[in-house]
């Protein structure tokens, strides 16, 4: 007999999100990292699980690549971004030997990190914790959701780019979270268009309203459009807090607003 799954190293943790979408290349990870720093804004506690294996790249968003993670009594400790450890972060980037090794695994090792992901590292308090997911509808993410059930998650936020291909691949992500039970807590646009850096006008770069209308089609609430923004595309790169040095950029008041109706979500109640 399996044991419970994380008899303590979840229970301090108030609300689960995961982030899905039906394809790569859509922001997913940019929109977990941003999060956490625009809850964090909002003065809450964060942690972010990055479990996509093969592409861990939030430890370098939140400038933390090349942390160790070291262990405790209670399971492995999550890699702090301040001394107020406002911001965990646990990510497979912190268990490979060199930055640029491939993980290179078969399906069955791959479930059996999540699991250990999910009841191994001890998060202690937190407001929320964001699950960053690699693309798609795999074993991987039946795994993540699997772990996490009895922990009752908020639920997940979709992220897609507006083009007709993008939105088609994040249908199928609301067909998976229909029938694993998931909650859909909305969908967010993400590359809504460009923003110039000089004068902040807004240039739709794809076709624009894919978002909002998968999310009017789907019956989901829909919470914002984020721009491509040069000053967040830098901000990522350096690992910088972007909520915290870009206060005036196109695509802080975007995050800031998806940030407040992720906390509206978590404090209406529940389905019955």
């Amino acid at each position: 007999m399996e044991p419970a799954a994380s008899p303590g190293n979840l229970s301090g943790v108030r609300h689960i999100l995961l982030v899905l979408s039906g394809k790569g290349g859509v922001g997913k990870s940019t929109l977990c990292a941003q999060l956490a720093l625009a809850l964090r804004h909002e003065g809450k506690k964060v942690g972010v699980l990055d479990v996509d294996l093969c592409g861990p790249s939030v430890p370098r968003m939140l400038g933390a690549q090349g942390s160790a993670v070291h262990q405790c009594d209670s399971g492995w400790v999550p890699v702090y971004m301040d001394q107020e450890q406002s911001v965990a972060l646990m990510s497979v980037g912190f268990l490979l030997e060199k930055p640029d090794e491939a993980l290179v695994w078969r399906g069955p090792k791959k479930n059996a990190l999540i699991q250990q992901f999910v009841s191994d590292v001890a998060w202690g308090e937190l407001d929320f914790l964001v699950v960053d997911t690699p693309p798609g509808t795999s074993d991987e993410h039946l795994s993540v959701v699997e772990a996490l059930r009895s922990h009752q998650p908020l639920g997940a936020l979709l992220v897609t780019t507006p083009q007709a291909v993008a939105v088609g691949d994040v249908r199928r992500e609301l067909t998976f979270c229909r029938k694993t039970g998931l909650r859909v807590v909305g969908v967010v646009e993400n590359m809504s268009g460009f923003a110039c850096p000089h004068c902040s006008e807004c240039t739709n770069v794809f076709s624009t309203g894919g978002g909002e209308e998968l999310a009017r089609h789907a019956g989901v609430p829909f919470l914002g459009s984020v721009p491509l923004d040069p000053q967040l595309a830098r901000s990522l790169e350096e690992g910088g807090d972007f909520m915290r040095d870009f206060p005036g950029s196109p695509a802080y008041p975007a995050l800031a607003a998806i940030a407040r109706k992720i906390l509206d979500a978590a404090q209406a109640p529940g389905p019955g």
